[in-house]
């Protein structure tokens, strides 16, 4: 499991570089088209990568019984990708001036409970 988790870190830190990339070089007001699409695919790798790595450390830190690492892993990246897909979401309604801070609320929950459901 040693080998995955090291590939997810090393993608977390070279999502994480794409992404000051994009925020610093790449300007919105010259090349709309390159800036969005790419900010949006960084932002999501990056939540969801460091998003995995970081439930993978708190279902680590349980002890559950007859759940092997594999099992644990496979719940900590459909986590991820869960909050990288709500950040997604929260950035979008943010880009259509429809974001209010309970609107972001509710969309973490709506994904909070989506995983909620899947666990039991």
């Amino acid at each position: 499991m040693t080998s995955i988790l090291a590939r997810i870190a090393v993608a977390a830190v070279l999502s994480l570089t794409s992404l000051i990339v994009i925020l610093f070089r790449v300007s919105p007001l010259s090349a709309p088209a390159l800036a969005v699409p790419f900010f949006f695919l960084t932002i999501f790798l990056t939540v969801s990568s460091f998003g995995t790595l970081f439930c993978y450390a708190v279902w680590s830190r349980l002890s559950m019984e007859g759940m092997d690492s594999g099992r644990k892993l496979s719940i900590s990246l459909r986590e991820g990708l869960l909050m990288g897909g709500a950040t997604i979401l929260l950035f979008l309604f943010l880009l259509l001036e429809i974001l209010t801070w309970w609107i972001g609320l509710l969309i973490y929950l709506i994904f909070f409970l989506i995983e909620m459901a899947l666990l039991s």
